[in-house]
Formats: structure tokens, sequence, C-alpha cells
């Protein structure tokens, strides 16, 4: 299989993000794979109005991953010198476990450090996903410790099943 292509979204995008980002982590079609969070978390992801705000944001860039035309994967990448954050990262659910993810990760870190200068990536994530974590610790990313709560109320999130949720930061320096 061919190598994803990365190109920033753009406004056209918009749709194909909603979708994809909707897809991967919530309802049935996010139990395909292993990043659902279906059963933490009901209703959207994410909606069309908050995809466009993101890419609206100075100093923001959402990556995609493409392969024939075809919307593979995303992420957001944030500036804020030294660091950049990283969010929104999402995978088709068929194709999870196929590489698609690190590839996107990787080319995230190159544009943060390489283009960008940044010296550190961050990111938050609900701390109940430890399969998740998991996943970033073994590409080089910690645990700081330095929670946040979760937005219980604004259903543009999600609606929590359980009372627990919170987020925590992770972070990873960049060569």
């Amino acid at each position: 299989m061919t190598a994803p292509a990365f190109r920033p979204a753009t406004a056209a995008d918009v749709p194909a993000l909603v979708d994809l980002v909707n897809s991967a982590y919530r309802g049935d079609t996010g139990r395909q794979g292993w990043t659902t969070e279906a059963d933490i978390l009901g209703g959207q992801r994410t909606d069309p109005e908050w995809v466009a705000e993101v890419l609206a944001r100075p100093g923001t860039v959402v990556l995609v991953a493409e392969r024939d035309g075809e919307l593979l994967a995303c992420c957001e990448l944030e500036r804020h010198d030294p660091s950049a954050y990283f969010g929104m990262f999402s995978v088709r659910p068929t194709l999870q476990g196929g590489g698609i993810g690190r590839a996107v990760l990787a080319e995230a870190e190159r544009l943060a450090a390489g283009e960008w200068g940044c010296t550190r990536m961050e990111m938050k994530v609900i701390s109940v996903r430890e399969e998740l974590i998991s996943w970033y610790e073994r590409r080089g990313y910690t645990r700081t410790g330095d929670l946040s709560p979760f937005p219980y109320g604004d259903e543009r999130f999600g609606i929590p099943l359980r009372p627990d949720l919170r987020f925590e930061t992770l972070t990873k320096p960049l060569a």
C-alpha cells in the first residue's frame, strides 16, 4: 500500500472532516476501530461550526492524510511557541492499526519541529483512555499529571456516559 499524501485542510474539507472525526470516535462506526469513545461518550465528537472555527484560527493547521483522493486521517496542530498542540486526531476506523496513525503523528511532529521550530508537542487525552494513552507513551509521550475538567453540559463535545471524565496533558520533546 502506498504512503498517504499530506496537505493542509481547507474549508471545502469541513463536511468530510466532521464525518471522519465523528466516525472514528462515536457510535457503531467508531466500534470498528480501537479508538472508540462510544462506551464513555454519546452524541457527536464535533460539528461543522467547530471544525470551521479551528480551520480559521491563526497559527493552526488541520493536516489531512489522503490516498487516491480519499480522506484517511486528520489532526489539528496549533502553534504555541515553543510548543505545538496536537488534537482532533482521527483515523478512519477500518484503517486503524495499519500504520496510518503513526504516519500522521510523525508528520505532525516533523511539521511542528521542522517548519515551526517547536521544541515540544502537547495534547490532552481523556484520562480513562488507558489504551490510547499507552499508544502515545510507546511513541515517546509522557503523562504530566496535569488534569483539566471535561466540559460536562456542553453537548458539542458529546454526552458523557460516566461521571469521572477529565483530560490529562501528555507531552513529548521534539528534536
